[in-house]
């Protein structure tokens, strides 16, 4: 059995879940890129594929995780997980997903290139479904990640083999999301995605913005915070840089030190505003 998530926190999740129960014993593989942001077009092709990792390049420049750039090679996962399927005639995948745009999106991606081993690939979709949290509280999680290991036992009675029918529309769908070549993806309903343009978040940040100048990091703290839709802190940054290239917002501060010390504020504010004590600003 080989298990696939989409975030990294996940993983070491699954691998708890299976020290709970050993019927789940397999490995744990994730699916690194994050498909609800960014360029589509002809993302199966040489061309498209080094077109999207160009645009992460550019989106990770002056971040913490520029080396992860290095380490994503989904492509090579998908390489060897069809090469493990066709050794062991008896292996099963089983793709873990909740309700966010991102797992959707992996999901679309991933399934697409999986069509021959129709039968052998298991969906979990977490979707609407109400699991019970730490305090004991009824929720309907949005990320895998918020549900507690031995919650899992229940949503593994989820799993069902993606039919024919899906094999065969839901690439289709795919392929329609990656020819409108949209900059986000939000999911609206079920695996339904709506496409924005790249400067779908600048208004929640502008927002932040507005109340005066913020350190970067509280900034983004606040924005996941607030977001009813989430987005990584790498997207939300290269969104900030490019408004200061369009002169919508000015930073203060070096980027090559990183993050920590850089402030956001709006054109021609007052600069004092900016040295506030690090537990205020």
């Amino acid at each position: 059995m080989i298990h696939i998530v989409f975030n990294e926190n996940e993983v070491s999740l699954l691998e708890k879940v299976i020290e709970i129960d050993d019927s789940l014993a397999g490995t744990v593989i994730q699916i690194k890129d994050d498909f609800a942001v960014g360029p589509l077009m002809a993302i199966f092709e040489t061309e498209g594929y080094q077109l999207r990792r160009d645009w992460w390049k550019t989106v990770l420049e002056s971040s913490p995780y520029t080396e992860q750039l290095n380490l994503v090679d989904d492509k090579m996962t998908v390489h060897n997980l069809i090469a493990k399927l066709d050794e062991n005639p008896e292996e099963e995948v089983w793709i873990w997903m909740a309700q966010n745009a991102h797992d959707v999106c992996g999901y679309y991606w991933l399934m697409s290139q999986l069509k021959e081993y129709q039968g052998r690939v298991q969906v979990l979709y977490l979707n609407n479904l109400p699991f019970i949290n730490e305090k004991g509280n009824i929720f309907y999680p949005v990320y895998l990640s918020e549900i507690q290991p031995k919650e899992f036992l229940k949503a593994k009675k989820l799993a069902r083999p993606i039919t024919l029918s899906e094999f065969e529309v839901d690439p289709d769908e795919w392929k329609k999301y990656c020819n409108e070549n949209a900059g986000v993806r939000f999911l609206e309903g079920g695996k339904k995605l709506a496409a924005k343009e790249f400067d779908f978040y600048d208004r929640d940040i502008l927002n932040i913005v507005n109340f005066g100048p913020q350190k970067l990091l509280k900034l983004l703290g606040t924005a996941l915070n607030k977001m009813k839709v989430k987005t990584g802190d790498a997207f939300l940054v290269w969104r900030i840089r490019e408004m200061v290239a369009e002169g919508k917002l000015e930073v203060i501060g070096d980027w090559a030190k990183g993050w920590k010390d850089l402030v956001v504020k709006l054109p021609g504010e007052s600069r004092a505003a900016t040295e506030l004590p690090e537990t205020e600003a």
